[in-house]
């Protein structure tokens, strides 16, 4: 909901402002609110970057649950903060701005709390299933949050929207207080310095596996930003309001729901690797025929097929790492991983924004989809290792 109420706000304050540039003589007129919509991608990168290392080493530190039970307090103030100003209307850009950057740094250190908390919560030989049913859980959220989003803005403003995120923090605090959580050891901020983030950076780097599933994380994310276009597309190309726009960013999560459902059904997977390549590859191609769509109900499936794409390769992705990564660098790797999971579709809606700007929306999305199919084929041909990965025969 939060996703879907801020990219609306950026997109409706903006809308039919344009800025003239003048290069080498020549003037270039770019649309403020695709470029708007690609700014919150660069205020959310910045902190992501300056933070990420430092927050999974005080995840591998201290006590991780508590740890979140911090972040996520914060978190539910920024959300409150942001409610009180648009329902005031003293909200501005620059806010939304300022607002979504430290939210982004608050996750610095929230995400790898996170992720390593998952093995001592569930037996090794039941991940694979976990972080299906976990990846199946979260879309179920993104599926009923954008369309209520979408009714809600429509009916009632995107304040009140704000109001419920932050009201929301509330369940997730409760959750962790309740967590049956088999902790780590921890070292305390003593285990917090240059030498132990060196050794968490010297392993995700000379671990092809964990490396190669990285690269390919950051290269399908920045290219294939879709979902950062997605208020002008509904709008300016297929003709829906904003209950629109919110119903046709309920297609990524529905595609994500039908492939984890399957997923988190199966035993395991075999040959996980070319698995991931080929889901990889598929989501590259719908993104780049969403570009192409001016039909709602196709633009629909394609968005969904991006979405079961997407799942089954982060469902391999998270396996492979969690199984591949000692408990005691598993703060460090993911700080890591953070730079381009997160930092890939943040630095993509910059680059789609300035694109859709300068070249036309449709342009950047067919283009993005593009390149991450012969990114991916490039990875595939760089690491032989992860074409040919089973969980049986791992190669790190």
């Amino acid at each position: 909901m939060l996703v879907i109420a801020l990219n609306w706000h950026i997109f409706a304050l903006l809308r039919g402002t344009e800025y003239t540039l003048h290069i080498f003589g020549k003037p270039i007129t770019l649309g403020a609110s695709a470029l708007g919509l690609g700014g919150l991608g660069l205020v959310r990168v910045v902190p992501i970057v300056i933070f990420a290392l430092l927050g999974g080493l005080v995840a591998d530190a201290l006590d991780r649950r508590k740890l979140m039970l911090v972040t996520q307090t914060l978190a539910a103030l920024l959300s409150l903060t942001l409610a009180v100003l648009t329902l005031t209307d003293h909200v501005s850009v620059a806010a939304i701005y300022a607002i979504s950057a430290g939210a982004a740094a608050i996750t610095a250190f929230d995400e790898p709390a996170r992720q390593s908390l998952v093995p001592h919560l569930v037996p090794r030989k039941h991940l694979t299933n976990a972080v299906s049913l976990n990846t199946l859980l979260w879309y179920t959220g993104t599926i009923i949050g954008p369309g209520l989003a979408g009714l809600m803005i429509a009916a009632i403003g995107t304040g009140w929207v704000y109001a419920v995120d932050a009201v929301s923090f509330g369940g997730v605090i409760v959750a962790l207080a309740l967590m049956d959580y088999r902790g780590q050891q921890t070292t305390g901020l003593r285990g917090v310095g240059w030498s132990a983030l060196k050794e968490g950076i010297r392993f995700t780097r000379h671990t092809p596996l964990i490396w190669s599933t990285m690269l390919l994380d950051f290269f399908a994310t920045f290219f294939s930003s879709a979902r950062t276009m997605l208020p002008i597309v509904a709008a300016d190309i297929l003709g829906m309001g904003v209950q629109g726009y919110g119903l046709l960013a309920t297609a990524q999560p529905v595609g994500a729901v039908l492939a984890g459902t399957i997923v988190a059904m199966r035993k395991d997977i075999r040959r996980q690797g070319a698995t991931l390549l080929v889901s990889v590859a598929i989501y590259g191609l719908a993104t780049a025929l969403f570009g192409l769509s001016h039909w709602a109900v196709l633009s629909y499936i394609l968005f969904a097929l991006t979405g079961a794409g997407d799942t089954v390769s982060t469902v391999i992705r998270g396996t492979l790492r969690q199984l591949l990564t000692p408990d005691h660098l598993r703060g460090r790797m993911t700080s890591v991983n953070m730079v381009f999971f997160m930092g890939g579709p943040q630095l993509g809606e910059l680059e789609a924004g300035v694109v859709a700007a300068a070249m036309g929306v449709p342009f950047a999305i067919v283009t993005g989809g593009i390149a991450t199919v012969l990114l991916t084929a490039w990875v595939a041909w760089k690491y032989p290792s992860l074409r040919k990965y089973t969980a049986e025969t791992a190669e790190v």
